[in-house]
């Protein structure tokens, strides 16, 4: 056997090995029954669980709090060397319109976007719980 094709080898399988135990894509499971809708007027946050939707009141505008794309946040009781960042993931619809969109946000302003706009409204992504299981956003 080829010393040098098989220490190459070993050293690949090492490396996918070792890559496939540290996904930073932790999201939790949505619940197993849809969190009842909030109402929420206009400029003032609201943390949502995953799942579950606000209404905006005076406006045909829902937001809902889908799924998270990533956490790569520092754990409670870790040391890391820069603070992370989750993406999440909401489902904006203007009900009385028939329009939808999803939006991703980001909890920092390394890799994406804290806020958006949708249907003349402002959507920022204020917090982030430690499981990422709720999410505070503010509408305005």
């Amino acid at each position: 056997m080829d010393l040098p094709r098989f220490l190459a080898g070993l050293f690949a399988f090492a490396v996918v090995t070792v890559g496939a135990g540290s996904s930073i894509a932790a999201a939790p499971a949505p619940p197993a029954a849809a969190s009842p809708a909030v109402s929420v007027a206009a400029g003032q946050d609201v943390t949502l669980r995953l799942g579950q939707e606000a209404a905006v009141q005076g406006k045909d505008l829902t937001v809902r709090y889908t799924r998270v794309v990533a956490d790569s946040r520092c754990r409670p009781g870790m040391q890391c060397f820069w603070q992370g960042e989750a993406t999440l993931v909401f489902l904006l619809k203007e009900p009385g319109h028939g329009e939808s969109t999803t939006a991703e946000l980001h909890s920092g302003p390394r890799t994406g976007p804290r806020a958006t706009t949708f249907a003349g409204s402002r959507i920022e992504l204020v917090s982030v719980s430690e499981d990422a299981g709720e999410a505070t956003v503010r509408i305005s």
